[in-house]
C-alpha cells in the first residue's frame, strides 16, 4: 500500500495529543519526522510518539527529501509563512485553522506551487456525523433549512496561552468562532452575504472573549452563533428547517473512536421524546482527515477544499471584526 510520509511542524499540544496520533492511524500515512526550534523538544516528542527523525529547525524538516507532507499546528501568525515555505520546498501542507490572520494574509497562500495541496484543517468536515447531517439536509427531510444555531465555549484565562495573545491571532472568534462559520458554509453549501456581531473583549488580553454573531446567507437562511473563551464549556449545533430540526450532539470535539449521535425531530412534542436518534460509527476525525488528505496527495481522490476555500473562510472572519468596529452590518 502506498503511503505518504509526514513531517510534523512543532510540538504543539494539538499536534502531540490529537492530530499526530490521528495521522499515524491513517492507513495511507506514516509520520517520519518532527521539528522544533528546540532540538531537545523535538527529540522528546519523537521518542514519545515513536517518530524516527527529529529536527532542531523547521527549515531542516522542509529540506528533507523523504517528507511528502507537512502538518502545521504553529500559532496563527505563523500559519501562512511556514505553509508557503513548506509548499515552495515541495511539500503538501495540512495547516491548522484559522489558516491566516486575515483574508489578505491568506491570499499569500496563492504563492504556493499550484501542484501542492494546501488544506485548512477543519477536521469536522470529514466526520461521518457531519456528512450524514448534510445528507439529511439534502434529502429534504428537514424541509427548507432556515437557520443554524451554534454555541462553542470554553474557559481559559491563562495569560501565557497563545489563545489569549491578541498580537499573534488569539481570541475566541479566530480559535473557535471559525467552526460555526465552517459548519454553516458546509451545511448551507454557500457563502454568507453579510454579518453583524456583538463582541466583548478581555480588558487585560485585548482578545475577544465573548461574541454573538448573526450571518445572512441569503434566501432566508441565517447562522446565529455564540463563542467564548471565558465561559463554561459548551458546544451545540442545531439546524432548523420548515419541517423538522436536526441536532449534532457533540459537533466539534467528537470523542475519538467513539460512536456519536444526531437527532431529527419534528418538534412535536416539544420535549424531544419522539425524536429519531441516529448513531454514527466510531471514528477519529483526525484520522479521517489525514486519510482524505493522503488519498488526495496520492492522486486517488481529490479534496473539495483548498486555498480558495480557506480565503473565503477568512473573509467571513474579517467581516465579523469589521462589524465589531462599525457596530453594524458588514459585507463579506
Amino acid at each position: 500500500m502506498k503511503k505518504i510520509r509526514w513531517g510534523i511542524l512543532s510540538t504543539a499540544n494539538i499536534g502531540m495529543e490529537k492530530v499526530t496520533p490521528g495521522i499515524m492511524a491513517s492507513a495511507h500515512s506514516e509520520v517520519t519526522a518532527i521539528a522544533s526550534r528546540d532540538l531537545g523538544k523535538a527529540q522528546a516528542a519523537a521518542a514519545k510518539l515513536g517518530i524516527p527523525k527529529a529536527y532542531g529547525s523547521y527549515e531542516e524538516l522542509f529540506a528533507d527529501p523523504e517528507i511528502d507532507a507537512i502538518y502545521n499546528p504553529l500559532p496563527n501568525h505563523l500559519h501562512v509563512p511556514m505553509t508557503v515555505a513548506a509548499a515552495k520546498a515541495g511539500k503538501h501542507v495540512l495547516c491548522e485553522k484559522p489558516i491566516a490572520l486575515s483574508a489578505a494574509d491568506a491570499e499569500h497562500l496563492r504563492e504556493c506551487p499550484p501542484d501542492r495541496i494546501v488544506l485548512e484543517a477543519f477536521m469536522i468536515r470529514f466526520h461521518p456525523q457531519w456528512l450524514r447531517a448534510r445528507e439529511i439536509i439534502r434529502s429534504g427531510e428537514l424541509g427548507e433549512v432556515r437557520a443554524i444555531n451554534a454555541v462553542f465555549t470554553y474557559f481559559n484565562d491563562d495569560a501565557g496561552n497563545v489563545r489569549n495573545q491578541a498580537e499573534i491571532g488569539g481570541g475566541g472568534i479566530m480559535d473557535i468562532g471559525c467552526y460555526p462559520v465552517t459548519a454553516a458554509r458546509f451545511l448551507f453549501e454557500s457563502e454568507p452575504k453579510r454579518v453583524v456581531a456583538m463582541v466583548e473583549r478581555d480588558p487585560q488580553f485585548g482578545t475577544d472573549r465573548l461574541a454573538s454573531v448573526l450571518a445572512d446567507f441569503g434566501d432566508g437562511r441565517q447562522l446565529n452563533f455564540v463563542c467564548s473563551t471565558q465561559a463554561a464549556g459548551e458546544q451545540s449545533v442545531q439546524v432548523l428547517g420548515t419541517k423538522a430540526k436536526l441536532d449534532i450532539i457533540i459537533p466539534f470535539n467528537a470523542p475519538a473512536n467513539e460512536r456519536t449521535a444526531i437527532t431529527v425531530d419534528t418538534g412535536a412534542p416539544f420535549d424531544g421524546s419522539l425524536a429519531r436518534r441516529e448513531i454514527l460509527p466510531a471514528c477519529d476525525q483526525y484520522t479521517e482527515q489525514a486519510e482524505a488528505f493522503a488519498l488526495a496527495v496520492l492522486g486517488e481522490k481529490p479534496l473539495p477544499w483548498g486555498i480558495e476555500d480557506a480565503i473565503s473562510s477568512m473573509k467571513v472572519l474579517d467581516a465579523i471584526f469589521a462589524s465589531e468596529k462599525s457596530g453594524g452590518w458588514a459585507k463579506v
